[in-house]
């Protein structure tokens, strides 16, 4: 199936969208992270709201948090200067820019705002944004260039499972992600990668190896952190491939198991990212329990006294 026809397919089943207003932000989050070195840093997201990702991956429902349309000029500066005018000092030491779509595409990041944004984002020593590999380049170094603190760049690889990667619609190939990690390294940009767990098409009985393995091929392509992210339903296209017997949600044991074996990446930061943990099936008895460890290992990096529950052993 051609990629248009996938595009209409997908975006066909999706349910109806928000309407969010351009020029405010739809949220912050403030977190901890560990680093590379081992220290714990404090970093704060702000979700931006600007226009859609051109690629329509099929696992994909951040499509939600944008707008129809390109970015306005100036709508990300004031957002950004809106999110940060009520922070306490001291200042967070990273700054992480989510706009739910590819930071150098000029549709949704204006090239022109880069000035203004890199002025807001002076004080912190981090920042971090993201994008489809396909989007690295010219306007990545140019953004390098304008800021003060160190430059990290999110990439979603999702995985490396030969079916799984050429049904996600996400027009990317292994060759494409290599060629953006060793431009980032040869530009001394810092490299995070988003790898799926659960992603379509890969059984669910081979799910946490895919996983670990797609976290290893991260690794040694230079990426410092990677997070491991559980495929969430709700998009209408996943719903659809589960009737079908091609996707099977993740559960949190699985992520848990996911991040233990991934431990031995170490100086490598590999966190669960537990953005709506909440939804992954599992055991009532034990979840609160599997979560807070999720927690302590994300910190740690190192191994946590495993959870023992009476209700699922």
């Amino acid at each position: 199936m051609s990629a248009e026809p996938a595009d209409r397919r997908i975006r066909a089943v999706r349910p109806p969208k928000p309407r969010l207003d351009p020029w405010v932000a739809h949220g912050t989050t403030l977190e901890a992270e560990r680093t590379k070195d081992g220290a714990i840093e404090r970093a704060l997201t702000v979700f931006l709201t600007g226009a859609e990702c051109p690629f329509t991956c099929s696992f994909c429902d951040l499509w939600r948090w944008t707008i129809d349309g390109p970015t306005p000029a100036g709508a990300l500066p004031a957002q950004l200067a809106r999110a940060l005018q009520s922070l306490e000092r001291p200042l967070p030491d990273r700054l992480k820019l989510y706009n739910a779509s590819n930071f150098f595409d000029p549709r949704a990041v204006p090239r022109e705002d880069l000035p203004a944004i890199a002025e807001l984002v002076a004080p912190f020593a981090g920042v971090t944004v993201e994008s489809h590999a396909n989007t690295i380049g010219r306007l990545t170094l140019e953004l390098a260039g304008q800021i003060r603190g160190r430059l990290e760049v999110a990439i979603g690889l999702e995985t490396i499972h030969p079916d799984a990667i050429r049904h996600l619609n996400k027009r990317m190939t292994l060759a494409r992600f290599d060629q953006a990690a060793r431009f980032l390294a040869e530009h001394d940009i810092d490299l995070r990668v988003f790898v799926l767990l659960g992603a379509p098409y890969v059984d669910p009985g081979e799910s946490v190896e895919w996983t670990v393995r797609a976290a290893e091929y991260a690794a040694a392509r230079g990426a410092g952190r990677v997070s491991l992210v559980p495929v969430r339903g709700g998009n209408g296209e996943l719903e659809r491939l589960e009737a079908l017997g091609h996707f099977v949600p993740p559960t949190l044991r699985q992520l848990e198991a996911a991040v233990e074996q991934c431990l031995c990446l170490a100086p490598v930061v590999v966190a669960a990212d537990l953005w709506d943990v909440d939804r992954l099936p599992g055991c009532p008895e034990c979840r609160p329990q599997r979560v807070d460890r999720l927690r302590r290992l994300n910190l740690s990096g190192g191994p946590e006294p495993p959870v023992v529950c009476r209700a699922c052993g």
